[in-house]
Formats: structure tokens, C-alpha cells, sequence
């Protein structure tokens, strides 16, 4: 059963491409201000998991809400609730970071002037990059601008697939607070990611799902410091065994 403080509900969901369940009759409850770190190897069915959150895709069966809005006959409503930051970093390149957020803006129905813009990009430390196209960024500048645009809209959720990847530790460093940043100001966070002693240390609750099904979760205070990476693979292998 759902808490009264869930904001994302998962029942019974199954995702198939034709014979094969990428995921098979999922429960899983995210509470109002979690943090949540998705982990599992590739092919699990994480990044299938934000997609069908997102609204990007449909469930073959099961049930999804984010907010009392069911997935996905009411997904514009539940669009306007999530922030995405995924592989892609849905920017254009030839435009400059101030002009995507005016864009992106203006794609929300947000009435956002100049000032705002510019505080958002001062949020992700691109401040002296604003006016410079992104596709002259590097892939960790990119992946700033991407959060910036995510929470353009002010959404009661964040989902990130993988957000570390092809950063460098400085990026890497950075996205850590911005991550902290957003869940001290009560943003609710699934976050798929391989790494798995950065899970452990900025996750309230971790999940490893393997081939399909939810193998393994715990709020990341109860797992002793330095466990998860043996857990993490003692389950998996325990999953791929059956």
C-alpha cells in the first residue's frame, strides 16, 4: 500500500518489446522528498523505468502515478511535474545557454524574464559561458546546462539517467552538490547510475533492480559504510543465477 506522502506509485508494472519483459510486474512507492538511487546492471530495466516515468513510453501493463496523475492517459500533467536530465541533453547546440532557456521557457507557457535566466545559469556555474554556444561546452558544461533546464519549470521531480557519465572529477564534484542542492529544497530524485559508492553517499534509499525485478532495497543509512558495492554484487549475481 501507498503512504500518504508517495508521490510516485508503481504497481504491477511490466514493460515487453515484443516477447521480451524488460520489466516484470514492479511495486515500487517513492516518497514526497526521497532521494532515490535506481542501481543495477545494464539491461535491468533502469533507463526503461524513467522512460515510462517520464511519459516517454507506455507500460505493456501495470499502473503508474506521480502526483495523484495516472501514466499515461494524464501525462501532460505529469510532464509539467518532472524534470528530465537523461543521455541526451536535449539542448541545441547552435544556440547559446541563455537562448535555450529562453526557449525552453517559452515551450513550459513560463512567463521567465532575463534575470531569471541568468540566475539559473549562475545556479550551474556557467555564468562567464552564457552568451557561447553549446556545442563549443564540454560534455560536463552540457550537462549543467541540462539541470538548468530541468528545473526550469520548478518540478516537484527530478529524474536522472546516468548523469556522471563522461564526466571528469571536477563535473563530477559539481553535479554532486547540485544533486544535494535539490534535494535539501525537498525535490523528490530517482537517479540511475553505475556508481555505486556515490549512491550510497548522496541517496536516502538505494534499489538495485536486475532483469526486471526489484532485487534488493534499503534506505542508505542502514547500509553499513562501504557495503554496497559487495552487496550490490552479491545480489545481482544471486538474480542472473535463477
Amino acid at each position: 500500500m501507498s503512504s500518504d506522502t508517495a508521490l510516485i506509485v508503481i504497481r504491477g508494472l511490466t514493460k515487453a518489446y515484443g516477447y521480451r519483459a524488460v520489466l516484470k510486474k514492479l511495486d515500487l512507492t517513492i516518497e514526497r522528498g526521497e532521494f532515490v538511487a535506481l542501481l543495477g546492471p545494464n539491461g535491468s530495466g533502469k533507463s526503461t523505468l524513467l522512460r515510462l516515468l517520464s511519459g516517454l513510453s507506455k507500460p505493456t501493463a501495470g499502473k503508474i502515478t506521480v502526483g495523484g496523475w495516472a501514466l499515461p492517459q494524464e501525462a501532460a500533467a505529469v510532464r509539467a511535474q518532472i524534470g528530465l536530465v537523461g543521455h541526451k541533453s536535449l539542448l541545441y547546440e547552435a544556440l547559446t545557454a541563455q537562448e535555450n532557456l529562453h526557449f525552453f521557457a517559452r515551450l513550459y507557457n513560463l512567463d521567465i524574464n532575463r534575470d531569471t535566466i541568468d540566475a539559473q545559469i549562475n545556479r550551474v556555474g556557467l555564468k562567464k559561458f552564457a552568451a557561447q554556444p553549446v556545442k563549443t561546452y564540454s560534455r560536463g558544461m552540457q550537462q549543467r546546462l541540462s539541470i538548468a533546464r530541468a528545473l526550469l519549470h520548478d518540478p516537484a521531480v527530478l529524474l536522472f539517467d546516468e548523469p556522471y557519465t563522461g564526466l571528469d572529477q571536477d563535473a563530477a564534484a559539481l553535479l554532486d552538490d547540485l544533486l544535494q542542492d535539490a534535494h535539501s529544497e525537498g525535490r523528490t530524485i530517482l537517479m540511475t547510475t553505475h556508481q555505486i559508492e556515490r549512491a550510497a553517499r548522496l541517496a536516502s534509499r538505494v534499489v538495485i533492480l536486475s532483469r526486471g525485478v526489484i532485487a534488493y532495497e534499503s534506505a542508505a543509512a542502514d547500509i553499513p559504510s562501504g557495503a554496497l558495492p559487495l552487496i550490490y554484487a552479491d545480489t545481482t549475481d544471486m538474480v542472473t543465477a535463477r
